[in-house]
């Protein structure tokens, strides 16, 4: 094969996993980067955009390939106040999800979170939830939305409290009603990714954590 791919958050914990693993795979001879800085990889099949998300008209005719990855994200700290996180965590892949099916990008893959719902009272699940259901009304042929438990992996920058509750829930995950949601590693998540857009089934599907152990 000789699939073009596109990936957003090539630089996140999930982002630089699905990088690897897509400049790796045969059957892709393209892999479209699209950040505000560098990776800093060097490969023949990576074709780097660095860009403004404010600015998207300037650059959305790019957003053509055969199948999308999106794994932006941040945290309230690293963004500064809500409406930051949430340009970075809706705003920025929405738009990005919009130009790419309008190019006729057919098979999008978005990595959420756990307990994702627009309807909740807490606002990471809430916005996380706006935009899973937001990308399901969307043109692609197939769409594949992950939601894994807490993130296991290194970590550019610091996180005392997330290394906190990943220990707290290691333990959480050995008591068998809240095995399900362990942590996960980010290459396993970044892999179940690449995985859930390999067949042709049309139409949209949620994984929930304890389903992409096994993607």
């Amino acid at each position: 094969m000789n699939k073009t791919a596109i990936l957003v958050g090539a630089t996140g914990l999930v982002g630089s996993h699905v990088l690897k693993l897509l400049l790796e795979d045969d059957r892709y001879s393209t892999v479209k980067v699209f950040h505000r800085r560098s990776t800093g990889i060097s490969h023949e099949k990576l074709k780097e955009h660095i860009i403004d998300f404010d600015n998207i008209e300037d650059w959305s005719d790019k957003l053509a390939s055969d199948e999308l990855y999106s794994a932006m994200g941040t945290t309230i700290k690293k963004a500064g106040s809500k409406e930051a996180q949430y340009e970075i965590d809706v705003s920025y892949p929405l738009e990005v999800a919009k130009a790419a099916a309008s190019n006729g990008v057919k098979k999008y893959s978005l990595v959420s979170s756990a307990g994702a719902d627009k309807d909740s009272k807490l606002f990471y699940p809430r916005i996380k939830g706006e935009l899973d259901e937001a990308v399901k009304e969307l043109s692609f042929d197939r769409i594949t939305i992950l939601r894994p438990s807490i993130l296991d992996g290194d970590r550019q920058e610091s996180r005392p409290g997330e290394r906190f509750g990943l220990a707290v829930m290691r333990l959480a995950g050995k008591i068998p009603g809240l095995r399900k949601y362990r942590p996960i590693p980010a290459e396993q998540v970044a892999g179940a990714m690449i995985n859930s857009l390999q067949d042709d089934t049309g139409g949209y599907c949620i994984y929930e954590p304890n389903e992409l152990f096994h993607l």
